[in-house]
């Protein structure tokens, strides 16, 4: 998969992706690292401790969260993308589900849009967006609600309606990652069900992200607070990877980069 000038052979590396939220309300590490000094040296610690990805943020999506204005996320995020790629030999994704936030940032630098509500969100122009210019699309599942009929099959036909957005407006396959949305539209038992059966994604022909970290599918399980999630995630990185997801978008780089690292070198002994 190419992701801006980056190639990336994820049939034989998985790819740590580090999370970056330039947010004063981030459910896990908000107004941590909103000041450009702090996220430019908090990104060159997750580079450092494996990451390939940036994925930088500027609205939280936790539950709750405050909706704010194009204008006001953009000034989040914008000045962070241009510092990070002026300085680091790295690929960026932005955080948005925003089509006007999106069209900003991939003028800032940003080589993918990691898209929350998978091109459906408002007007459904985000694929529009992708098409041309062309960047790389993480493409989640998600809903306003957790009714559904029977679940996993739901959640594939749910991504397939995205892919049909996509294809429509002129998407190509190779410009596309899919996220199985732990932590969005569904309850606890889905979310422990669409990680365990993660593997059903990759029925869809395309690369597989998961994005688990800190969530609280891990504090219900473990009865822990979101400091304290860090092993509880890393046991899904390594349960992701044996299930064929390739990409990990994880607060905690180095932890998960070396549990990756450590199961990627089992799987593959001869």
């Amino acid at each position: 998969m190419k992701i801006g000038k980056y190639e990336f052979d994820l049939d034989k590396e998985p790819v740590i992706m580090g999370i970056l939220n330039v947010t004063p309300d981030s459910f896990s590490d908000g107004g941590k690292w909103n000041s450009l000094d702090k996220a430019l040296e908090h990104t060159r610690q997750m580079i450092d401790d494996g990451a390939k990805i940036i994925d930088i943020g500027g609205e939280s999506t936790r539950p709750g969260y405050t909706l704010i204005s194009d204008e006001e996320e953009i000034s989040r995020v914008v000045p962070v993308i241009e510092a990070v790629k002026e300085r680091f030999d790295v690929a960026v994704s932005l955080d948005t589900y925003k089509t006007g936030v999106a069209r900003e940032g991939i003028k800032a630098g940003a080589d993918m849009i990691n898209d929350v509500w998978g091109f459906k969100w408002g007007k459904k122009d985000m694929a529009d967006l992708v098409a041309e210019t062309k960047v790389a699309a993480c493409v989640m599942h998600n809903r306003d609600n957790t009714n559904y009929n029977n679940f996993v099959e739901d959640v594939l036909n749910d991504l397939r309606e995205s892919l049909e957005i996509a294809h429509k407006a002129g998407v190509k396959d190779s410009q596309i990652v899919l996220d199985p949305g732990v932590g969005f539209g569904k309850d606890y038992p889905q979310n422990l069900m669409v990680i365990n059966e993660v593997n059903r994604l990759k029925e869809l022909g395309l690369p597989v992200l998961l994005g688990t970290s800190r969530k609280s599918v891990i504090g219900l399980t473990l009865d822990v607070d979101r400091d304290d999630r860090m092993a509880g995630t890393v046991a899904t990185t390594v349960m992701g990877y044996e299930r064929g997801c390739t990409i990990f978008r994880v607060h905690d780089v180095k932890e998960n980069y070396q549990a990756l690292m450590m199961a990627k070198a089992i799987k593959n002994v001869k």
